[in-house]
């Protein structure tokens, strides 16, 4: 099984403050704007680009994690998936951008699954979807509006996101899997 680094910690900073700063412009400022991610590295690539664009902008952006396991069509697949917490902000999310923050977007499904989440919790004004990797094969009809590195994959490929919160280091990896 061989594994290559594709992004290292300069890579993957790089990319998430080009990744808020793109937010910033789409959205005319920081204004009305949530940031969720999506357990488990979502939440702190999410957390890290809503600091970002506080830094940048001046103006405080909230942070939360949306967790979609409920809403998951493979629940028969993978039935020991764990919950992990949702943590709304306070000012909820009705009327509001929410920006999604996953860590690798490949399917699709995860993200159609963070949607009936979020229908469930409230009504935004918009939804956008920001992702550190772009894989390709899609499932479904769902693109990134924000991306941070578009890396074509095999499916027989593994893509890992280490981030320094929750794996002690910031790297990408490729590597092969068996079929």
């Amino acid at each position: 099984m061989s594994m290559r680094t594709v992004l290292q910690s300069a890579d993957i900073s790089r990319a998430l403050t080009r990744i808020a700063h793109e937010i910033l412009e789409s959205n005319k400022g920081a204004e009305k704007l949530v940031v969720l991610g999506i357990p488990t590295r979502g939440v702190a690539l999410a957390d890290r680009v809503a600091q970002t664009i506080s830094s940048i902008s001046g103006r405080t952006v909230a942070s939360g994690a949306l967790d979609v396991t409920m809403y998951r069509d493979d629940l028969d697949r993978h039935p020991t998936r764990a919950p992990a917490p949702t943590s709304i902000p306070e000012s909820g999310i009705n009327g509001v951008t929410v920006v999604l923050v996953d860590d690798v977007l490949y399917s699709g499904r995860t993200i159609r699954a963070a949607l009936d989440a979020l229908g469930d919790i409230g009504r935004p004004q918009a939804v956008r979807l920001a992702t550190l990797i772009d894989r390709g094969h899609r499932e479904l009809p769902i693109r990134p509006d924000f991306v941070g590195k578009n890396l074509p994959s095999a499916s027989h490929e593994r893509i890992n996101v280490h981030v320094l919160e929750y794996d002690g280091e910031d790297a990408v990896t490729i590597e092969e899997v068996g079929d």
